[in-house]
């Protein structure tokens, strides 16, 4: 009887801890663990260099598209098969990308954005990863359209 309670008795012990510890676990803890999985993370503008076309933005222009980028709406993943990587870096009529350069923790990131009439696709590049995923973002599409237009 003893052989059986002891192990219950420990799991049980370590199962209340573990709750216990959950349960208190700080609000800031939970969103920097949370941050680490989300694909469509908020980039700040202190650390992120935007161009097109090899043109930096600056100022009031770059933070309106990294504010327009960051409150787009997550529409779906777009799944890369091993090989393939080229073909969302450069995609075909794709026209000439927005690039946003920025530095994730220790990670350096960068994101190829191409906007088009009816969503914005976004390349997310760092170390050896790509991942791409598409945006809703009426903001992005219609605004940034005559703002890209003069810097040409």
């Amino acid at each position: 009887m003893i052989k059986l309670t002891l192990p219950v008795l420990i799991l049980t012990i370590f199962l209340s801890l573990l709750k216990i510890l959950v349960s208190c676990l700080p609000t800031d803890a939970v969103n920097w663990i949370i941050s680490k999985f989300k694909i469509h993370s908020e980039i700040s503008d202190e650390n992120a260099i935007v161009t097109f076309d090899g043109k930096r933005l600056e100022g009031e222009e770059k933070i309106q598209v990294i504010n327009y980028f960051i409150y787009a709406r997550f529409l779906k993943k777009n799944h890369i098969f091993p090989g393939n990587e080229q073909l969302f870096l450069h995609p075909e009529n794709s026209g000439t990308p927005l690039v946003i350069d920025t530095k994730r923790s220790p990670k350096d990131v960068r994101l190829f954005v191409y906007i088009y009439n009816d969503h914005v696709d976004v390349v997310k590049q760092y170390k050896k990863k790509v991942i791409s995923y598409s945006l809703l973002s009426d903001s992005l599409q219609e605004r940034s359209v005559p703002l890209i237009r003069n810097l040409v």
